[in-house]
């Protein structure tokens, strides 16, 4: 089984964006927290991983476990930083292919 690892590593609000378009304050994103971790097997969407976000990062782990390298950017070619596209309250996750 290929397996990929999901790691949290930063929730943040634009608090402008926030000010100028939400009608109510907005918080961090209440799916995840920082250093929180999924397990992706075969390419499938972990358990309780936000949609939304596996729609925008699914690409990334799909590559990599069928050993997709993005060494030509990153400093480990099995590890790649990507992010949900939430304009207001974006999630910053580090995806990796773990070996078994």
């Amino acid at each position: 089984m290929a397996k990929c690892k999901i790691t949290v590593l930063k929730r943040s609000i634009n608090e402008d964006f926030a000010r100028e378009y939400t009608k109510e304050k907005v918080d961090l994103c209440p799916r995840n927290t920082e250093g929180q971790e999924y397990i992706s097997i075969d390419g499938a969407k972990p358990e309780n991983f936000c949609e939304f976000a596996w729609i925008d990062i699914y690409k990334y782990g799909f590559a990599l476990i069928f050993n997709g390298n993005f060494g030509m950017w990153m400093k480990d070619s099995k590890t790649v930083i990507a992010s949900c596209t939430d304009g207001i309250r974006p999630v910053i996750y580090k995806v990796e292919r773990i070996e078994d």
